[in-house]
């Protein structure tokens, strides 16, 4: 019944639909990245989740390199296209378009460096690349920018701004700024997965609360239509 509903909320002749499946696109992104590390760890045997990066599940030492690389070309690209539904979506509920296309930028970039990432694996120097979505750190704030004006919309920005605020704590901690030595080799590899988790996992979040807002929107624009 479920499947059906939903099924039927993504049919063609819905308002937005469109920019609803982009955003729906950005909410599976990070299941998909979450599954390809869990499934690489387990297929990697000696895996040490405390002191080895994320990056050596898809290099020369891994089993099983396709599933991490895989997973995160398949999620990088999925980043970029939800980008543009978010963008889109910022537009369609009346906010700033130049705020939306920053939205949109942030993510297409950090897809850019996912999947430039997965093609040339650690330790190549152009898998660096994947730090272009650091990028993504900074779209909150547009995001947060192009709704502002947006009624109805003020539990998401508080999202968005604690979600800024804890990014921030943790690039600056794991780059060493802050609270030096807390962050070291017996534990840096924890650091790396919690900063993962909160700059990829808030996009699903926000992704499905504008999918969400954009659907009411057109069924009451449906409704007043019909009065």
């Amino acid at each position: 019944m479920m499947l059906r509903d939903l099924a039927a909320q993504f049919a063609p002749g819905q308002r937005y639909r469109r920019r609803r499946i982009l955003l729906a696109i950005g909410v599976a992104a990070p299941v998909v990245a979450f599954l390809a590390v869990v499934t690489a760890v387990l297929a990697y045997p000696g895996f040490n989740n405390a002191t080895q990066f994320l990056s050596e599940l898809g290099g020369a030492t891994a089993r099983f390199p396709l599933i991490f690389n895989g997973g995160v070309m398949i999620s990088g690209a999925a980043a970029g296209v939800a980008g543009v539904g978010f963008g889109l979506a910022v537009v369609a509920l009346g906010g700033s378009r130049v705020a939306a296309a920053l939205v949109a930028l942030c993510f297409v970039l950090a897809g850019i460096g996912l999947v430039i990432s997965s093609l040339f694996v650690w330790p190549d120097p152009i898998h660096l690349f994947v730090n272009l979505g650091l990028g993504i750190i900074l779209a909150p704030l547009f995001l947060i920018w192009g709704l502002h004006a947006v009624p109805g919309t003020k539990r998401l920005k508080l999202f968005l701004i604690s979600v800024s605020v804890v990014m921030l704590a943790l690039a600056l901690i794991t780059n060493h700024r802050v609270l030096y030595g807390i962050v070291n080799p017996a534990n840096v590899g924890w650091w790396e997965r919690g900063f993962a988790i909160v700059l990829v996992g808030w996009t699903g979040i926000a992704a499905l609360v504008l999918e969400r807002r954009l659907y009411r929107l057109a069924q009451s624009n449906e409704a007043a239509e019909g009065d």
